[in-house]
């Protein structure tokens, strides 16, 4: 409690220091811009050395505020807004004023109108690049787009402040979004909140990789690890048959218990990996080995707009591209991908085979000493999936009606627990969002804590 009271202070003296700070900048950068046309011509010199001392403490006073952020990413990206923030209100102000000064003193004056329109474009351009560029180096969250436009359309005049304002914006919000996390677990770090008896196995979906280079689960193994958890991969193909993946993933199992004395793990597995998990445990012997599976977004029922596209596209044109696909994973050191094998096993037919195998073989929707849940989510618009979502969630909806972008609302369902994932906004979750594979704050839900409480729920069970 009294951590939390001090950092909460903590907090209210930092917005106190930012603001103070933004005040003195934002009249320092003001005044070093437009006090030029009101002093006499010769002393311009002068001048030009203060504009240049002014402009050096303008872009130096932002730092002040921006060292009380938790990290050193943050004190960048926050330390780039307060610039950004400064420059966009000292250009208005001065825009202002030079507007004024060009009734006043035109057209008598104007080679010292030019030269104070020369300063003041001086006194910004330390200011401007330093917001530019440590918003673009520590902020995660800005799009590309923005960051081009922040570059491309910053000096021009009016165009730049709604520009720079949605960059803003971003920014500060990322700064507090990933602030109050880094407190949450510091406040919770002796907790070890997600310290799971059994190590937590997470299996990827189709054209997923396990790859150190950029995770296909973006910042949440992290996140768990940092609460306690110990986390390893299915590390198997991309795209093959639900069989095949079902053996490799029994194989990496048996492994990981032989070699680490764990007894068993908790899997969690997204999309078309929920059904290589199931066939694992039920055909290939991997039951013994597994405290829990957890299903996110998995098309338990198949994908029926699936069927329709494998009809659809001519026999010629998939086989084309699963060659260009098992030729280029192979390249990157799988041994046997099979796109089409992939494919064929996520629609609702040969959902429905691998269903009636199972049910044949004694799978219910449990396994006897394995804990079994699943979770699904919904878009409520196409553009919020981003692309490709935005095209595939239209698809789905024609034929199935509310799903994340990929999979019907009707087929995540499986286990003794099963629960859709809401939120306060509008916006909706989608089959990429489930595994922060973009890496996306998202408006009223947190992906990362919502996997720290999955966790902490399989630890709390004993597992």
């Amino acid at each position: 409690m009294k951590n939390s009271l001090q950092k909460s202070g903590q907090r209210k003296t930092t917005r106190r220091l930012r603001y103070l700070t933004e005040i003195a900048a934002i009249l320092l950068a003001t005044s070093a811009a437009n006090c030029f046309l009101p002093i006499q011509q010769e002393k311009h010199y002068l001048l030009l050395v203060l504009t240049a001392i002014a402009s050096f403490f303008t872009a130096i006073l932002p730092i002040l505020p921006s060292l009380n952020y938790p990290s050193l990413r943050l004190k960048i990206a926050a330390y780039g807004a307060i610039c950004l923030e400064v420059f966009a209100i000292s250009s208005v102000l001065s825009l202002a004023w030079h507007i004024y000064a060009a009734f006043r003193y035109l057209p008598g004056q104007w080679g010292i109108y030019l030269l104070s329109l020369l300063i003041w474009t001086l006194a910004m351009v330390p200011l401007f690049w330093a917001g530019i560029i440590a918003s673009i180096v520590g902020a995660k969250q800005l799009t590309l787009r923005l960051k081009l436009l922040g570059i491309l359309l910053g000096w021009v005049p009016l165009a730049n402040i709604g520009v720079l304002w949605t960059m803003i914006l971003k920014v500060q919000e990322e700064v507090r979004y990933e602030s109050r996390r880094l407190y949450l677990n510091e406040a919770r770090k002796d907790d070890r909140v997600c310290a799971t008896r059994y190590p937590i196995l997470l299996v990827h979906g189709i054209f997923g990789k396990d790859h150190q280079l950029y995770s296909y689960w973006g910042r949440i193994p992290k996140e768990l690890e940092q609460n306690g958890a110990t986390v390893y991969f299915g590390n198997h193909q991309s795209a093959a048959s639900v069989a095949q993946c079902a053996e490799e993933l029994t194989f990496r199992i048996e492994q990981l218990v032989k070699k680490t004395g764990c007894e068993k793990v908790n899997i969690i597995a997204h999309s078309k990996g929920g059904l290589d998990c199931r066939r694992a445990i039920t055909f290939c012997g991997a039951a013994p080995y597994v405290a829990s599976l957890t299903t996110v977004s998995t098309p338990h029922r198949g994908c029926e707009y699936a069927d329709y596209l494998l009809k659809a596209i001519p026999e010629k044109a998939q086989n084309k591209v699963a060659t260009t696909y098992n030729r280029a994973m192979q390249h990157l050191g799988e041994h046997d991908p099979d796109f089409l094998a992939a494919i064929r096993d996520l629609t609702a037919d040969g959902c429905r085979r691998l269903n009636e195998e199972a049910e044949a073989a004694g799978e219910a929707e449990h396994f006897e000493g394995i804990f079994t849940q699943s979770y699904g989510s919904v878009l409520s618009r196409s553009k919020s999936g981003g692309f490709p979502m935005n095209l595939t969630y239209l698809l789905a909806k024609f034929f199935v009606g509310p799903n994340d972008g990929l999979v019907s609302e009707t087929s995540f369902a499986f286990g003794e627990r099963y629960q859709l994932i809401s939120h306060k906004g509008d916006r909706g979750i989608s089959h990429l969002d489930t595994v922060d594979l973009l890496h996306q704050n998202l408006p009223d839900f947190d992906i990362r804590e919502f996997y720290v409480e999955m966790v902490s729920d399989l630890k709390n069970r004993g597992l």
